[in-house]
């Protein structure tokens, strides 16, 4: 095998999805680990044969670490995925396009990857995943105060998010575009565009230089996705030049008697995310739950709603905690761009024995990118829609979407009362990369 290969890495292994109903057993095929493998390969071909044949005993020891970490109250398959390498630069190699077309296969079959961070994200993560305990830990009334009223950046307390009608118990700190007061879009009034209240400059440094190296790998990703769905260059990323990125710093609370009460409140409802690509580390306590791609359950949450999909059915699959990743899921523009071919993962979040932390980054269009479906996907593997369709204004859906998670901010009730959301139909506020002259 390595002989007709130009690229190797180091495949980690993959988990098997497991076809029994409650948990599935973790299965790691022997030898597999430390193997050199080609940027793009997907290890799950070489593993099928032994895997189907271990299944069938008892669970390893690993099976049991992992299984152990998922949340009270929930019955679910345990993953174990495929861990992909970047390479530092993406140049249209025969490797890139391997490893584009490694990528799209694993969303098409789990909805979800995991990236190996490097050295640098490690150290990124552990400085970023400090600065979120710390900032966590203050009191109230200091993190109450971290709240913008035009942007939707800044504090978010345990029960104000709402998703499909019911409280979220996550504790959260999101980090949108920081834009000072005399900015010419902040000064003009439009939608979501303000200041980051950021508490302290301990918090802010680490999490800013994180975020940056996030949209780097956030931009790899999107150049590989070009490569493995056939598509020209330019086709996703043309979209994210001024990209409108925006983080999540989360702390879900010890909560767990709540699982599967419904209105008793949860970690995060089932839900599916706006942009592109979300980009995700957690700590070593479980919680992530993904449903993996499947052409029978059918949603596009731009049309309509998909929070609270299928939130309490079978067929969810528990993403254990593992160290040294990050995880990639798509959002719903991923979905209309390439006409479903690939979909927004749908996920939730369950609460733990312990407080959990976590760090999502979304990788997203411009604020200003009207987006229209792709012409082909795939070689042609499913064709686009109309050409004659309006397309998609990015900076409504995000607004659309924000407002209706928290409807008693003061953000949206600003937004409202000021008037700012007709603007989202006005010509400037749907050309790339433009704003407001001084």
């Amino acid at each position: 095998m390595q002989s007709i290969l130009p690229r190797s890495i180091p495949v980690l292994g993959r988990q098997a999805l497991s076809g029994k109903a409650m948990l599935s057993t973790v299965t790691h095929g022997p030898g597999l680990f430390g193997i050199a493998m080609p940027f793009g390969f997907n290890a799950k071909t070489a593993q099928l044969t032994t895997l189907k044949s271990r299944e069938r005993g008892p669970p390893s020891s690993i099976d049991g670490c992992l299984a152990k970490t998922m949340p009270p109250g929930f019955k679910a398959q345990v993953a174990n995925l495929d861990t992909f390498k970047l390479p530092e630069r993406v140049t249209g190699t025969a490797g890139d396009v391997k490893l584009g077309q490694a990528l799209v296969r694993a969303w098409r079959q789990d909805g979800i990857v995991q990236i190996a961070m490097s050295d640098k994200h490690m150290s990124l993560w552990q400085d970023a995943k400090l600065a979120s305990r710390q900032f966590f830990r203050k009191q109230h009334s200091e993190k109450a105060v971290c709240v913008d009223s035009q942007s939707y950046a800044g504090y978010i307390a345990s029960g104000e998010e709402v998703t499909d009608g019911i409280a979220d118990y996550s504790e959260i700190f999101t980090i949108t575009r920081d834009l000072d007061p005399s900015d010419p879009r902040v000064r003009a009034k439009w939608p979501c565009h303000g200041p980051c209240p950021w508490p302290d400059v301990d918090m802010k440094e680490p999490m800013v230089r994180y975020n940056e190296s996030l949209g780097a790998e956030g931009e790899r990703l999107l150049q590989l996705a070009e490569l493995g769905l056939g598509v020209s260059p330019g086709s996703l990323t043309r979209y994210t030049r001024d990209g409108w990125h925006h983080t999540r710093v989360l702390r879900f609370p010890p909560r767990n008697a709540t699982n599967g009460k419904g209105k008793e409140g949860r970690g995060i409802g089932s839900h599916t995310d706006y942009g592109l690509l979300v980009i995700s580390a957690q700590d070593d306590v479980g919680g992530l739950f993904v449903r993996r791609p499947d052409q029978r359950e059918r949603f596009a949450n731009w049309e309509k709603s998909a929070a609270g999909l299928k939130e309490d059915d079978d067929g969810w699959i528990y993403i254990p905690p593992v160290e040294g990743v990050h995880t990639v899921i798509l959002g719903d523009m991923m979905q209309y761009l390439t006409n479903d071919f690939l979909t927004a993962t749908p996920h939730k979040v369950g609460l733990n024995t312990r407080e959990r932390f976590a760090l999502a980054y979304f990788h997203e269009p411009s604020f200003q990118a009207v987006l229209k479906p792709l012409d082909k996907v795939s070689g042609g593997m499913r064709l686009g829609r109309s050409k004659e369709q309006e397309g998609i204004h990015y900076g409504t859906h995000f607004t659309n979407m924000f407002m209706r998670n928290y409807p008693d901010r003061v953000t949206t009730k600003r937004l409202i009362a000021e008037d700012r959301y007709c603007l989202l139909s006005t010509p400037e506020m749907r050309t790339m990369g433009a704003a407001p002259a001084s």
